[in-house]
């Protein structure tokens, strides 16, 4: 994997956040690849919970600054960045007051989840794209974990589809166990079609619970890694019903090979 590019692109990253399937996988995948001589960038959001001044954190001035538009409102784009120890690996982070000064990841102490989810996977989405193109870096695959980083393979597919820096990437999703049973804003899918998605492509996240979230994503993606044990039978199903590559569930201490194999034969 010497000097190929990934951008990975989680909603949750150790040593950020708590140890979770998402946030370790979204931590071992990039390091596997970065000892291999790969060349990658992580995203993630700039929760309210993340210790700016213990992880050094700090504003890229040059990157900051400008607005993006999410259901015809105006919202600024914050890019921080900070390196992970012992591993010279750099991670950008996604930020906004309205979205991500709250001081917990997707739902409140009571458990519930923030009404705003839905417009905060689609800032997500755009920033990481529209940070990139300024970065003027181009991967060859971006690899997603985590479902509020689902709507980049549809922002990647329709929004920034004439986009020539990625004419050539690939878009790989990982999909994991359930993680919230609500449903996300019922008006999501039309937040999504005001950005120029046709609704056919989206008509899964008529009613976006966790697994039409993920549906969407995979629809929009060139292949698929089940990241987890816990993936449910129906997604499952899903996923190998699709027509995508796929790859199977690979335990921890065999993933390396399994997913280093499963890039190559995406043209790598």
């Amino acid at each position: 994997m010497k000097d190929k590019r990934i951008l990975y692109v989680s909603s949750e990253v150790v040593p950020y956040l708590a140890e979770n399937e998402v946030s370790l996988m979204s931590y071992d995948v990039p390091k596997m690849i970065n000892d291999q001589g790969g060349q990658i960038r992580i995203f993630m959001p700039r929760y309210g919970n993340i210790n700016e001044r213990r992880h050094q954190l700090h504003e890229v001035i040059r990157l900051s600054g400008m607005n993006l538009v999410v259901n015809d409102l105006d919202m600024p784009l914050i890019i921080k960045v900070a390196s992970i120890p012992k591993e010279r690996i750099q991670v950008y982070f996604i930020d906004n007051d309205e979205y991500f000064k709250r001081k917990a990841t997707f739902a409140d102490e009571e458990g519930a989840l923030y009404p705003d989810n839905d417009e905060r996977a689609i800032f997500f989405a755009k920033g990481v794209v529209e940070t990139v193109k300024k970065l003027n870096w181009v991967p060859d695959i971006i690899h997603v974990h985590g479902w509020l980083a689902a709507m980049l393979p549809i922002y990647m597919k329709h929004y920034y589809k004439n986009e020539a820096l990625f004419s050539e990437t690939k878009i790989v999703t990982s999909v994991y166990g359930q993680s919230f049973d609500e449903n996300l804003d019922l008006e999501m899918i039309n937040k999504v079609k005001f950005d120029g998605v046709p609704h056919e492509a989206i008509a899964d996240l008529e009613t976006p619970n966790y697994e039409n979230v993920l549906k969407a994503s995979i629809l929009h993606s060139d292949a698929v890694i089940i990241a987890s044990e816990n993936v449910s039978p129906s997604l499952t199903k899903f996923i190998e019903s699709s027509g995508k590559p796929f790859l199977p569930f690979a335990t921890k201490d065999a993933f390396a090979e399994a997913y280093t194999n499963f890039y190559k034969t995406m043209g790598l």
